[in-house]
């Protein structure tokens, strides 16, 4: 487990050396991953210089706000930039704990020169119950539970086994009333 732990803080490092920095006006850093990304691209910030463990980035080229969470000193949040951005340079202003960071994000253009469509709407929530099995008790789900109550053949099951239950219990308190009982 020794390994895996180490091999995950190399590679972080190495990311965060290889991730471009955005231009950032108060003293903090702010990588932004693509460093310059097309409009509708997901883009991955991160700030060091926070004295908080919690953030937010706003910038009118984010689609909403990236919500930044981390250990106080690195704060890390994903967001989207608008997918019908024209390219250019945009503001954005990080708040974390009593630091304030302005950066700027640079959009450029997609590779067909033209802002990228905007992706397929999705619900936000399921719109219908998820189907996740159930067990053995899955079709009781989908039957009404007074219309499949007991019917005839469960009347006459019932009671017949109370009958055999009745009879066993005669026999054996009569066999028992039969035997003498021994005394030595």
């Amino acid at each position: 487990m020794g390994s895996l732990k180490v091999t995950l803080c190399a590679g972080a490092a190495v990311l965060a050396a290889l991730t471009p920095t955005a231009y950032a006006a108060d003293g903090g850093t702010v990588s932004v991953t693509p460093a310059s990304p097309a409009p509708g691209a997901d883009v991955a910030l991160r700030i060091s210089g926070c004295s908080g463990t919690t953030g937010s980035a706003v910038s009118d080229a984010f689609v909403a706000d990236a919500k930044l969470v981390g250990t106080a000193g690195t704060l890390a949040g994903e967001t989207q930039v608008r997918s019908s951005l024209e390219p250019g340079s945009y503001d954005v202003k990080i708040t974390c704990g009593s630091v304030t960071v302005k950066g700027a994000i640079k959009v450029v253009a997609n590779e067909s020169g033209s802002p990228s469509s905007p992706p397929p709407a999705s619900p936000a929530s399921p719109a219908a119950p998820v189907h996740a099995g159930g067990g053995g008790t899955a079709h009781l789900s989908a039957t009404d539970a007074r219309a499949a109550g007991p019917g005839t053949v469960h009347a006459v099951v019932g009671l017949l086994l109370a009958g055999v239950a009745a009879t066993a219990v005669a026999l054996r308190s009569a066999r028992r009333s039969r035997r003498p009982s021994r005394t030595d």
